[in-house]
């Protein structure tokens, strides 16, 4: 059984590393002074997170150590270890620290792409991309959620800057945050993909 879960571990890793060893933010080929890392395993484990969070960007810690079947510690090293050598950074989000590569998304995009990642406020933010009149009523049936649920997330929303109420409910930047949902529709579930699927019918959106 535990050369099964290694394996697993190994396929995850390599899979996840295909898209490191291909990001054009870093060369994860050496420990950072131009020798070759002389521990191959961890030169992959590290490129392995690059390409996760290059596919997953906002996953908070938790996620990015089971998705990719690490320890605790063998997650936290490697985190430090990225974010010291300027491969990764990451924002406190409420209890969540979520991890980002550097230099690619501004403070705006950091912010929606964490609120993307929770379930209620991604629902909301979708299904008002895609039906901007909808009311508070309408996002709870939609959500199958109560209306203090829609109600809470609006509010945390709105802190964040993502969200208007000062007409029923709008998303801010509605053009950057369709452009985020459909970018990295696949980690986002199904509703995200039907909205990428049918992006080009938002083009009012775009610009």
């Amino acid at each position: 059984m535990r050369d099964g879960v290694d394996e697993d571990k190994r396929d995850t890793l390599r899979r996840f590393a295909a898209f490191g060893a291909a990001s054009p933010l870093v060369s994860l080929g050496d420990g950072g002074d131009g020798h070759a890392d002389p521990d191959p395993p961890t030169s992959e484990t590290r490129e392995a997170i690059a390409g996760y969070l290059a596919t997953t960007p906002g996953a908070h810690f938790s996620k990015l150590r089971d998705d990719l079947l690490l320890g605790t510690g063998e997650a936290q090293h490697h985190l430090r270890k990225l974010a010291d050598d300027g491969v990764v950074t990451s924002r406190r989000d409420g209890d969540y620290r979520r991890f980002f590569p550097a230099g690619r998304f501004t403070p705006f995009e950091q912010r929606a792409l964490g609120y993307l990642r929770r379930e209620t406020p991604r629902g909301m933010l979708v299904t008002l991309l895609r039906a901007p009149d909808s009311t508070g009523a309408d996002l709870a049936e939609a959500l199958d959620v109560s209306a203090a649920t829609v109600s809470a997330a609006a509010g945390d929303l709105a802190a964040a800057g993502l969200l208007s109420r000062e007409d029923g409910y709008a998303v801010e930047r509605p053009e950057t945050v369709l452009t985020l949902v459909v970018a990295f529709a696949d980690s986002f579930g199904p509703r995200a993909i039907e909205l990428a699927a049918a992006a080009d019918e938002y083009v009012r959106y775009t610009g």
